[in-house]
């Protein structure tokens, strides 16, 4: 989907989490105090013995995009996906869904959302031992009233989509970690949700199966363009999964940008240890790199570089070449020009001095 046909699914505008007694007088009052001085605020909050575990958080996300929050243990993600989807109820702030401030819903109109607009998959499976797979995915529709038919072929529809076709009369006991994940997915995407909310699915899972299951993800999302947000502590998933990346400190957003910007820009030493470790020439881009200057060079060799490739495929391809070489778009039109000394000082991790 283009840049300029998406529109906005999600605003989020100053949202504050405090845990405490009077946390909303508490907070009205610290933000008075501190002249609305977000990062004061909270030093007040603290001081007075409330939790400010999100701190004025604003961000956008648009249709179809894949949002990634990622932190530490304790840096406020899973506590802002749950004040998103008001599991738990906000402190301040607005947060619209498709203009819809939910914050101000009323409980009947947010079990609305949830059984028609929400899809939610979380760490812990939660999947009922008593039914089917098929009933377990069929359960949503149920509570919306669907019948026995509709929701038998719609939980068969998912459950293949989900790759696991021929398990529709398993219980959960006899399936891997792995499955059960595919069946909280399949779950989550029966009502055909608009707004996907994902905290850490994949977390408790080994490795091999936490990057099966992040390639399952990438093909239902390429097949249904769902607008999700997705909570990790892990910056590969969030790199590999991610259009853009929000990441969290203490309760507070340092910074948001695409995987190229996280890691070829990091805002801070926080954000650039996150990184320290990411081979880059896999996951940064040479779009990230190029310019396009208004007198271009003499460039006698084309290798056919792409604006998307990765720095390694990129280097491969001009390793031998000593000048600047054309960077090619999607579009067939050349979108700007790098030098091979470009793409492998990207590759250097010293950090500055």
């Amino acid at each position: 989907m283009s840049e300029v046909s998406r529109r906005l699914a999600i605003s989020c505008r100053n949202v504050w989490q405090v845990y405490g007694a009077n946390a909303h007088q508490q907070l009205k009052q610290a933000l008075a105090e501190a002249g609305n001085d977000s990062a004061e605020a909270a030093r007040l909050l603290r001081q007075r013995g409330l939790v400010p575990a999100v701190q004025d958080v604003t961000f956008d996300v648009m249709e179809g995009e894949v949002f990634v929050v990622m932190g530490l243990s304790g840096s406020g993600k899973s506590t802002l996906i749950r004040t998103i989807s008001r599991l738990i109820e906000g402190t301040a702030g607005s947060i619209l869904i498709d203009g819809e401030d939910i914050l101000t819903s009323s409980k009947q109109r947010l079990i609305e959302l949830r059984r028609n607009k929400l899809g939610m998959v979380f760490q812990h499976f939660g999947l009922f031992p008593h039914m089917t797979i098929a009933d377990n995915v069929g359960f949503p529709l149920k509570m919306r009233g669907a019948g026995r038919a509709d929701r038998r072929a719609r939980a068969l529809e998912v459950i293949e989509l989900v790759g696991l076709a021929g398990r529709e009369e398993s219980y959960p006991r006899e399936l891997s970690g792995g499955q059960r994940q595919r069946v909280g997915i399949a779950r989550a995407l029966a009502v055909n949700p608009d707004l996907w909310f994902l905290d850490e699915p994949y977390s408790a899972l080994d490795p091999l199966i936490r990057r099966q299951l992040q390639d399952e993800f990438l093909k239902i999302q390429a097949g249904l363009q769902k607008t999700s947000v997705f909570i990790t502590h892990d910056i590969t998933e969030a790199l590999k999964l991610a259009d853009r990346i929000a990441i969290m400190r203490d309760g507070r957003v340092v910074q948001i940008g695409t995987p190229d910007e996280i890691i070829v820009n990091p805002v801070d030493d926080y954000v650039r240890e996150f990184t320290r470790d990411v081979p880059k020439g896999r996951y940064a881009h040479v779009s990230s790199m190029m310019h396009l200057p208004d007198t271009l060079p003499n460039m006698p060799d084309d290798p056919k570089i792409g604006a998307e490739m990765t720095i390694d495929d990129a280097l491969a391809s001009c390793m031998s070449l000593y000048q600047p070489v054309p960077v090619w778009g999607n579009d067939g039109k050349m979108a700007g020009i790098v030098h091979p000394s470009q793409l492998a000082s990207a590759l250097q991790t010293e950090r500055p001095a």
